[in-house]
């Protein structure tokens, strides 16, 4: 009986394939969430740099479409240089997207006719080396359309982020259908949790990793994008720190 690969054998094999799949270095880089329970889920310890990748609403309306647009645009302020990002609706929000980190200095605001049109403009925004990430929002999106995206972003090393918006529910029904994605998300949004003092506490989403090429699913309580594109795990009240001014107030007593 053959005896087990070891650990460099694998790793000799692995790179092999990639050798044989044309794949270069840099197509290899990968952009970490910092949130090692989110990362190690990862093929490479986040997401794959050269690569396309889909994020959806949990529901239909738009409160999860608004939080699956944030989501995006604190992995793409995370990116290095400026961020194209196509749409075909005119309700891009610029100061939402500045608070998770993406300032509009940094967007490149592509509003095109129709979704052929964007999916053209996408697939040549992933062509330019010189771009951070590319986002686009679309309601369908082909096994046709997602490979010539995938082999875009290949080809340059760039960021593709597909933000799935449908107008009527029953076009939802396409984001189960099979695309070249490398992972595929869903957002919804939970109750923030409560605080020790009145007031509103940060934004919660309940984050799903539907799909990952040569990984596996995962669900995970999240709070929302910061002002530096990161999001970190939910911690029961019981276990968070209290805030400086509480612990004063505790203190005085």
């Amino acid at each position: 009986m053959p005896s087990p690969l070891d650990q460099p054998q694998l790793a000799a094999l692995r790179e092999r394939v990639r050798s044989l799949e044309g794949r270069s270095a840099l197509n290899r880089l990968t952009l970490p969430f910092g949130v090692p329970e989110i990362d190690r889920r990862l093929p490479g310890g986040g997401l794959l740099m050269g690569a396309l990748h889909e994020v959806a609403g949990g529901g239909y309306g738009a409160v999860d479409g608004a939080a699956a647009s944030l989501f995006v645009a604190g992995i793409a302020a995370r990116t290095q240089g400026q961020v194209l990002w196509c749409v075909t609706r005119q309700d891009l929000f610029a100061p939402a997207l500045a608070q998770a980190g993406l300032p509009p200095g940094r967007v490149i605001h592509a509003e095109l006719s129709d979704e052929a049109t964007l999916l053209a403009c996408f697939e040549e925004g992933l062509r330019h080396r010189g771009i951070g990430a590319v986002v686009a929002e679309v309601a369908k999106l082909s096994m046709t359309a997602s490979r010539r995206l995938q082999l875009a972003a290949e080809g340059a090393g760039t960021l593709g982020l597909a933000v799935r918006r449908w107008r009527r529910q029953p076009e939802a029904a396409d984001f189960g259908q099979p695309t070249a994605s490398v992972t595929r998300w869903r957002v919804s949004v939970l109750s923030s949790g409560a605080l020790p003092t009145p007031g509103l506490g940060r934004a919660r989403w309940l984050l799903e990793l539907i799909r990952c090429r040569a990984g596996e699913s995962a669900d995970f309580e999240v709070e929302a994008t910061d002002g530096s594109g990161r999001i970190a795990l939910s911690a029961p009240l019981a276990n968070r720190s209290a805030s400086p001014q509480v612990a004063g107030q505790r203190a005085r007593r």
